[in-house]
């Protein structure tokens, strides 16, 4: 029986070639992306204890990681069927659904550090 053989580097190379993908071919991710940055430059000018700027900086991944994973679910859904079909659109709205939780819950820890610095 023929063994995988586990690579690092190689298996990152292909991380990196999917996030590179999803650059270039998804346009909400560019957008979100583009919206994380500038929340990264506020988030260094604001004068709050470092334990409330890394909550909020490592929240700011989980919409960007969320529409990763949504993209996935559309990308598999088109290579399955290019068909209008109840289940291709229930996983999309599934897909979509995971962005918009993500977003709800990073403006939650957004709402609730605010509320406890002011």
């Amino acid at each position: 029986m023929n063994k995988i053989k586990y690579n690092f580097f190689k298996n990152s190379s292909y991380a990196i070639d999917g996030l590179i993908d999803i650059f270039r071919n998804e346009k909400s991710f560019k957008i979100e992306l583009i919206v994380v940055v500038i929340l990264w430059i506020v988030l260094f000018f604001m004068q709050i204890d470092f334990a409330y700027k890394s909550i909020l900086a490592i929240s700011l991944f989980i919409p960007l990681l969320a529409e990763i994973i949504n993209s996935s679910i559309e990308r598999v859904v088109d290579l399955v069927t290019l068909d209008i079909h109840p289940l291709a659109k229930s996983a999309k709205d599934a897909g979509s659904a995971i962005v918009f939780g993500s977003i709800v819950v990073t403006l939650c820890i957004w709402g609730s550090v605010v509320y406890l610095i002011l």
